[in-house]
């Protein structure tokens, strides 16, 4: 992106950005004052959706909902990205998690920000269409071990969505085969399992009859080489250009593998810092290696905190 020429590359620093489960209400309101705030309206341009009232106005039921979610949190990544930039800090690997993985790679302009918006406004939508066609959700597992996770590879209608951490994971599956791993989760291994509040059944084969939209829309962009590193969620791995297609593709039917990503960091990454409106992926990282400083980019101040 144009603003990044205004900062030095840093590469004991890595970017992160969230997924859609951390956009709220109101997310938007500690930025909206925000020089950088125009791309909000930048992104509602090409996309055909008002965002600023999602990030600003929408209840939590119209704001949480998939294609609405993806938008915001997509945006206000970027805002708070750009915020960084202008403060001269720019993070020398990027690292997304599901959604995040798009803006990571806007970010460091892989994908410019018209086709970084239009790939999430037609995945959104895609996805928000194979959840209402295939009913599903998803459990986070937490307290398992090997066992537990071989354990999950017998029941029917159940797929690793998610890999967290060391002994948290979060499945997807139907909503029966869901509620039978509610009941008896602690017989299979785990200490504890929590339904998440998502509109489908992610990162499964449940989401496959989204995948000729998404296909399609991926044909449609460009993808540039950058010298951001950007570690892929599919298979913990940096890539070129031109692979992007395939890995992002790949990431609607496939397993987030988050855990993989940040133990392939280099060792000289020693900082972190997340991008608006995230915090969970700070939380992930601290229990998964070890950092000598980690900023969640809450408000502009934040900012301060990375300098």
């Amino acid at each position: 992106m144009a603003d990044s020429d205004r900062a030095a590359l840093r590469s004991n620093l890595v970017g992160l950005f969230p997924g859609q489960g951390s956009i709220a209400p109101a997310a938007g309101a500690p930025w909206r004052a925000s020089p950088h705030w125009h791309l909000v309206a930048r992104i509602s341009e090409v996309t055909g959706v008002d965002v600023e009232h999602l990030l600003l106005f929408a209840d939590e039921a119209d704001v949480i909902r998939t294609d609405n979610a993806q938008l915001a949190t997509f945006a206000l990544s970027l805002v708070a990205f750009h915020a960084l930039i202008e403060a001269g800090v720019r993070p020398g690997v990027h690292l997304g998690h599901s959604l995040g993985e798009f803006s990571a790679l806007t970010a460091a302009g892989v994908l410019s920000l018209e086709d970084g918006a239009r790939l999430i406004a037609a995945r959104g939508a895609a996805m928000a269409r194979a959840a209402r066609e295939q009913a599903g959700s998803m459990v986070a597992l937490m307290g398992g071990d090997d066992d537990a996770r071989r354990a999950l590879e017998g029941l029917a209608d159940l797929w690793v969505a998610n890999i967290n951490g060391t002994g948290q994971i979060v499945v997807s599956g139907t909503r029966a085969s869901l509620d039978g791993l509610l009941e008896r989760h602690r017989e299979l291994g785990w200490r504890r399992a929590t339904p998440l509040p998502v509109g489908g059944a992610f990162h499964s084969p449940l989401m496959a009859s989204a995948q000729g939209d998404l296909d399609a829309a991926l044909a449609r962009v460009t993808f540039h080489e950058s010298e951001v590193v950007v570690v892929a969620n599919v298979d913990a791995s940096a890539h070129r250009a031109e692979e992007w297609s395939t890995l992002l593709s790949r990431q609607l039917t496939e397993p987030v593998d988050f855990l993989g990503a940040t133990l392939a960091l280099a060792s000289a990454v020693t900082s972190s810092v997340e991008m608006a409106p995230g915090a969970v992926l700070t939380g992930l990282c601290k229990r998964i290696r070890e950092f000598e400083s980690q900023v969640v980019l809450a408000d502009p101040e934040a900012v301060k905190g990375v300098l």
